[in-house]
């Protein structure tokens, strides 16, 4: 598990490698409100249906522990955008991403903004789609980059870039062009003249996903604590 050096912990991420059969949906969907659960019977497919499922059945678990509420009494309100924050918790600062057979949960009530998204590391970006969110100079560095690794690469950057829009809360409404990245020592930048408030790193997810995070932080770089959920108990490092 990763915790910066030095430093209190400000924010948790929770990530959980859920079962993808479905035989644990029925007391998953107990914790969802009346709205999340028709929103769930609306999914055509079962993978996307599950995947809903165990986002917000995670989501509660985790806003529980902070809140000192149930599940399945804490009120989720979504602005026009469907942005999620917490009824009456304005301080409390949390995202939430899915990807397949994976849910990441970042929380915070010390930071201002705070973005999360994971993504599959086989996800296939074609060229044009490159394009359409690389900037010329992190298209270059892809071109660098060996073939191999250049697939994860691409994710990583997309990933990157998401979880910053999301903190932003204005997701894919934004250019992703808009903020770019680069690399120094190991630790993604934003590139031209980055606002130091922000702070992007690359979480190890214990499974092959790629997890970006985005901070926005005026008390410089926050302390990170990654937590394994297991189902059915509290989040253990």
């Amino acid at each position: 598990m990763q915790q910066s050096d030095n430093q209190s912990d400000a924010i948790n991420v929770v990530l959980w490698q859920y079962a993808k059969n479905g035989s644990d949906e029925e007391r998953w969907m107990r914790s969802l409100s009346s709205n999340e659960r028709e929103r769930a019977a609306t999914y055509r497919f079962e993978r996307d249906r599950t995947s809903f499922i165990a986002g917000r059945y995670l989501l509660r678990q985790v806003l529980s522990a902070h809140t000192e509420t149930q599940p399945d009494e804490v009120v989720l309100l979504a602005d026009a955008y469907g942005m999620l924050t917490v009824e009456g918790r304005d301080t409390l600062q949390f995202s939430l991403s899915n990807a397949d057979g994976l849910v990441a949960v970042a929380v915070t009530s010390e930071c201002e903004r705070v973005g999360i998204d994971c993504e599959r590391p086989d996800a296939e970006i074609e060229a044009a789609a490159l394009e359409s969110y690389c900037s010329p100079d992190e298209r270059r560095w892809l071109d660098q980059v060996p073939a191999g690794e250049r697939p994860r690469a691409a994710v990583a950057l997309w990933t990157l870039k998401e979880s910053h829009l999301k903190a932003l809360g204005v997701g894919l409404r934004q250019d992703p062009r808009s903020v770019a990245f680069s690399w120094q020592d190991g630790i993604p930048i934003q590139s031209g003249e980055p606002n130091r408030q922000w702070h992007h790193r690359l979480i190890e997810s214990g499974s092959r996903h790629v997890v970006a995070l985005a901070v926005r932080s005026q008390s410089g770089a926050p302390g990170i604590r990654v937590l394994t959920f297991q189902d059915d108990s509290m989040p253990s490092e």
